[in-house]
């Protein structure tokens, strides 16, 4: 019993201690609260009469503002006042410059009208002379009038004639002197139809030329083979002869050696023969084995491949042409020998692709089927393959050729017969053709005369202009594109060179072929001299 009397006693130390530790803290705790808001207390009141003075402060600065705005805007009222001033100055010194100025006009208004109340009055005065004039005018014409037919009576009573006499000398002498306002007139309207045809066909042939142009070569008559060395030329000539009478046999063409050095000469007639023949020797020049039998191998074979070359020739210009539908492989094969025919030194075939390229542009140009006027273009000189083979020219031989291999349009046929105007114009294309043919052929560098039938041609060009009466002298210039004519002043009038300009321009139509055109320009002119001594 005594330790748990000890236990009861100790534990109730324990709680009188803890109860005294406790009332302790509690009273250190209310001190140090005390404490705190003693020094909160002092702090705030500090913190009060910082705002009172920071306040008045405010205060103070606010009425310092107040003041200096106030006096701010005092003067911003009287500088505005005074802009304002200075603009309705400027406004009424501008009112007062228009008012001056409209008064100016009002003046000269006053004045324009006062003029032209006094031109007014002078175009009635006019007015009333020309009446005047006028009455007396028809007066003197009936006066007139009556005259003329006394005087008309007398000279039928003193000169004898009748009436239809008088009537025809008349007229004579009117159709004499209304002759030179007949012949202006017929420049007019000449001239007139020819600037609006010309310019169209200007501007449809230039965009044609402009937009193709054709390099132009010419091919010679005679083919040369390089030889190695002159004793190669005997090796050709064989013993006897024999190997240069067999490839003139096989080939049919004449092989010209002679001093010339470094060169074998072949010539022919016919183009493609010539070309075969130069292959052929070049061939047995390479290959060194020259004799009868090795001649007509090497013969046979150049012949074979110039029938393919001659077809894929034919067949690129097909190609090139763009001639829509395809065509017979005869007309192709013809095609391609026209590469080795040339007229006046120009490339037939060349000429053709060139004629069907310029007859397509033309065509577009004024809205028809290009395909068709290129197809009539690039066959029109297909006679001229076959030509030395049938009989005829060569536009008949073409037609006829493209009939009898399948060729069924009216407008190639047309324009393969027609293009060098044999048979009547029927269709538009065929003028194309023409048209384009020309141009071709008369392209600077197209194609070649020889000195002899040039001078010709300007010889007869001049003697068609001198064979006019009233002609003194006559020159072609420009290579034959222009002739100018010199008319005695005495024997012509104006009217008189007018018409001789017409006459000689379609006498050289009748009677010369000639390619392009020909500007015919004939000058009258009446010269006064005198000596100043």
């Amino acid at each position: 019993m005594d330790w748990q009397h000890s236990v009861w006693i100790a534990a109730v130390a324990v709680i009188v201690a803890g109860g005294l530790g406790y009332a302790v803290a509690r009273a250190q705790i209310r001190s140090r609260q005390r404490d705190q808001q003693a020094q909160a207390q002092a702090e705030l009141d500090a913190v009060s009469v910082k705002v009172r003075e920071l306040l008045e402060q405010a205060r103070q600065d606010a009425d310092r503002l107040y003041k200096d705005a106030e006096l701010r805007g005092k003067d911003e009222v009287f500088r505005r006042r005074e802009e304002f001033n200075r603009e309705m100055e400027q406004l009424r010194a501008e009112h007062r410059e228009w008012e001056r100025r409209i008064e100016k006009r009002e003046d000269a208004v006053e004045q324009k009208h006062q003029a032209i109340l006094k031109k007014e009055r002078l175009l009635e005065q006019q007015a009333r002379k020309l009446a005047d004039k006028r009455d007396a005018l028809e007066k003197r014409a009936q006066e007139l009038e009556a005259l003329i037919a006394q005087e008309q009576t007398r000279l039928l009573e003193l000169s004898g004639l009748s009436r239809e006499q008088a009537e025809k000398l008349l007229l004579e002498r009117l159709e004499r002197e209304l002759s030179e306002e007949l012949a202006k007139r017929i420049q007019k309207r000449d001239t007139l139809l020819r600037e609006q045809s010309e310019a169209l066909a200007r501007e449809i042939l230039a965009s044609a030329v402009q937009r193709y142009a054709a390099d132009h070569t010419s091919s010679a008559t005679v083919s040369t083979v390089d030889i190695p060395s002159d004793e190669m030329k005997g090796r050709i000539i064989g013993r006897e002869g024999r190997n240069i009478r067999t490839f003139e046999k096989c080939t049919g063409v004449d092989v010209i050696v002679d001093d010339t050095p470094g060169v074998v000469i072949v010539s022919a007639f016919d183009n493609i023969r010539r070309e075969i023949a130069r292959i052929a020797l070049t061939k047995l020049i390479q290959d060194g084995r020259i004799h009868p039998s090795r001649i007509e191998e090497v013969v046979a074979e150049t012949q074979a491949e110039m029938e393919k070359h001659i077809m894929e020739v034919g067949k690129q210009a097909v190609l090139e042409a763009n001639i829509g539908p395809p065509i017979h492989e005869k007309l192709v094969q013809l095609l391609g020998r026209l590469k080795f025919r040339t007229s006046y030194s120009q490339n037939v075939l060349q000429h053709s692709l060139e004629v069907a390229h310029l007859a397509g542009m033309m065509a577009d140009e004024i809205g028809l089927n290009g395909l068709l006027a290129r197809r009539c273009a690039l066959l029109h000189d297909i006679g001229k393959a076959a030509d030395h083979e049938m009989e005829g020219g060569h536009p008949k031989i073409g037609a006829e050729l493209a009939r009898r291999y399948g060729e069924t349009s009216p407008e190639v046929l047309h324009a393969i017969a027609g293009h060098h105007d044999e048979v009547t114009l029927d269709h538009i294309y065929t003028v194309l053709v023409a048209a384009a043919d020309a141009i071709s052929a008369s392209r600077p560098g197209a194609r070649r005369e020889t000195l002899e039938k040039y001078v010709k041609r300007m010889e007869e060009l001049e003697a068609v202009a001198c064979g006019f009466p009233g002609v003194e002298q006559a020159y072609a210039i420009q290579a034959g594109r222009e002739l100018r004519v010199i008319a005695n002043a005495s024997q012509t009038s104006d009217a008189d060179a007018i018409r001789m300009c017409r006459d000689i321009a379609r006498a050289i139509e009748q009677q010369l072929d000639y390619p392009g055109e020909i500007k015919v320009t004939v000058v009258r002119e009446t010269r006064a001299v005198e000596i100043a001594k």
